[in-house]
């Protein structure tokens, strides 16, 4: 049988400020990517999104980015390799110590936004992200597009990490993803169910081109900020539980 993990960006609320379908999109993932502040979120966001996850028994990630509050952590920043690795060490020690008052552990690592794209293409911000994750845990699994360079540093440095596909945002012929939306807009949640579990069991994806891409879907992402997300979630597990694809924890997936 094929597996896959289902994850969701959360915990990017902050002050009076609401985003995101947390509580509904928790009842379909098993992993929780939890803004640490940079981007979004603050830090009674981070424990209730913390205890919520636990609740449901969903794996719980970092999900650091740029210092980039205004602009969510979706401009691109010019940091030395040494900044960024410090943002990833302080953010994920702030979420950290937020799962520890929880008692659960962090199971994975995955950046935000404009710094998860910059690292995903330059080695130099890849080996910063890298060590900044393996310094703070080393069975910390990261999250990498295919054929990435953070996919392709973690494999020398036997750092885990999980492919990730998107099921609402488009893909590159390279299998890297489009940052902000420029293909058609999908809005039959069938077809983008069905085009989930094609990336799952046959490892391809018609890019925002109209090309075929091959990819690698250890874990999927549906983002939370999506527009019916929740519904879209409820369809992408229901035509991969009827395609005989098992929705498991994202280690289950890698081991």
């Amino acid at each position: 049988m094929y597996k896959v993990d289902l994850n969701c960006d959360m915990g990017e609320s902050f002050a009076l400020y609401e985003l995101g379908n947390d509580e509904e999109m928790m009842k379909y993932i098993t992993s929780a990517n939890i803004a640490c502040g940079f981007h979004a979120g603050d830090p009674q966001v981070m424990r209730r999104t913390v205890e919520l996850a636990k609740e449901h028994g969903v794996g719980i990630g970092a999900h650091p980015g740029f210092p980039d509050l205004l602009g969510f952590g979706r401009r691109y920043m010019t940091c030395t390799a040494q900044e960024v690795k410090d943002y990833i060490t302080y953010q994920t020690g702030a979420l950290r110590e937020f799962a520890r008052a929880a008692q659960v552990d962090i199971q994975h690592c995955k950046p935000h936004g404009a710094l998860f794209m910059k690292a995903m293409e330059d080695r130099q911000l890849a080996r910063a992200v890298l060590e900044a994750i393996y310094e703070v845990n080393p069975e910390t699994i990261v999250f990498a597009l295919n054929h990435s360079e953070v996919w392709e540093e973690a494999q020398k440095m036997g750092i885990p990490v999980a492919l990730e596909t998107y099921s609402d945002r488009e893909h590159t012929e390279s299998g890297s993803i489009v940052l902000t939306r420029r293909g058609p807009t999908i809005q039959d949640y069938d077809e983008m169910a069905q085009r989930v579990v094609r990336m799952v069991k046959e490892g391809k994806v018609i890019t925002h081109d109209g090309k075929e891409a091959l990819v690698k879907a250890q874990t999927v992402c549906i983002h939370g900020d999506t527009p019916g997300a929740p519904e879209l979630a409820k369809t992408i597990v229901s035509a991969l539980k009827a395609n005989d694809v098992e929705i498991v924890p994202v280690r289950e997936v890698i081991s």
